[in-house]
């Protein structure tokens, strides 16, 4: 099989724990572009907080928000801002319930409060630096949503319609931490368009992912890859488990294709 193209999510995946990368993750990146294969990172994470990572892995397309937004070199291919009355559907039940939000633009993170000792440790774990208090001015901006201090029992309650579903963070820490997803819109769907718009077929791509958030991703291309850290929900979605983010997952997925050496 030729493949064509790779998605590589970030935390628990290229990064590690200490938010570092290993030499061989570098190492099977640079490998497999050098052999002309395209490389996306795909994240939950916002775009504007990880252009430093990208420079130094030299990758120039993403799919970020958990899927809302899309970028292959410079060119946006997909972009799905939040409904602004389900946004104010889920700030008021983030009120009620004393959880805190953070909702995330194409430029800044937005949230409810910035002193919650949750929201610290949570900005500092992901690295997190272009924060501001939300305010309405935003509202038909936000691109994607976490909610935070939520107990597993809670989860229903942003349970707004069928089309919505939480995903807890696969970061340890940050457990009590959901992205709020779309079913319509993921990393899965976002995937999808990226295949349709540079015309390859699902069985010339490849994912590594590591949380739930990965899910539709796996499912979405011909070759999936759970990393050994991963949920431990994951792994029925993915077609291969690799090591872990500490033993060379990426590196040693790629081998088992014979894409790296």
């Amino acid at each position: 099989m030729q493949f064509k193209i790779v998605f590589l999510d970030i935390d628990g995946t290229i990064l590690m724990p200490d938010h570092t990368y290993s030499n061989t993750t570098k190492e099977a990146i640079s490998q497999i572009q050098r052999k002309g294969i395209e490389v996306f990172i795909a994240t939950g994470r916002p775009l504007h907080e990880i252009r430093g990572l990208a420079n130094e892995l030299n990758i120039d397309s993403f799919i970020g928000y958990n899927g809302t937004y899309a970028v292959y070199k410079n060119e946006i291919i997909l972009n799905e801002r939040v409904d602004q009355a389900e946004i104010k559907a889920f700030l008021d039940i983030a009120k009620q319930h004393h959880h805190e939000m953070v909702l995330f633009t194409s430029n800044q993170n937005y949230y409810t409060s910035l002193d919650h000792p949750l929201v610290e440790h949570f900005n500092k774990s992901f690295h997190l630096n272009q924060n501001a208090l939300l305010n309405e001015d935003v509202m038909d901006q936000i691109l994607s949503m976490t909610v935070m201090n939520v107990a597993p029992s809670q989860t229903n309650l942003y349970q707004l319609n069928e089309n919505i579903r939480l995903s807890q963070v696969n970061v340890t820490g940050n457990k009590h931490a959901y992205d709020i997803l779309r079913l319509d819109v993921n990393k899965g769907e976002a995937v999808k368009r990226v295949l349709r718009t540079l015309n390859i077929p699902k069985e010339q791509a490849i994912a590594f992912g590591d949380g739930m958030n990965d899910k539709e991703m796996l499912e979405s291309v011909g070759e999936s890859f759970a990393m050994g850290n991963s949920h431990p929900n994951l792994f029925q979605y993915a077609k291969h488990k690799t090591t872990s983010v500490m033993e060379s997952g990426i590196y040693n997925g790629l081998k088992q294709l014979g894409l790296v050496n």
